[in-house]
């Protein structure tokens, strides 16, 4: 299996509206994608202030094996996440590791 880690920041213009509403696409990915086993993202809600440094959501992906993490990249739902947050992202860190 293959875990995935994104951590989001965004402008200053986004809202928390606009935040719970990528969360929801992130948690509906798992239905529209094959080869997830489980995705859990979220606000940021940690009482680390000093350590958020400006990143506000995060998601935890778990594929059945590589081919389907790279297969995840390219799929229409995930590319019509990515293309919702035009305009919107500062910065986007991303750890993927064998499990």
């Amino acid at each position: 299996m293959f875990e995935h880690l994104v951590v989001f920041k965004f402008n200053g213009k986004t809202t928390l509206a606009k935040q719970q509403e990528w969360v929801a696409q992130l948690l509906a990915l798992q239905e529209q994608i094959p080869g997830i086993v489980t995705l859990t993202a979220g606000i940021n809600t940690t009482e680390e202030t000093d350590r958020i440094q400006g990143y506000t959501i995060g998601l935890r992906v778990t594929f059945e094996d590589q081919d389907a993490l790279r297969a995840y990249g390219p799929h229409p739902a995930h590319q019509a996440f990515v293309a919702s947050l035009d305009g919107w992202v500062e910065d986007v860190i991303v750890v993927d590791y064998a499990i």
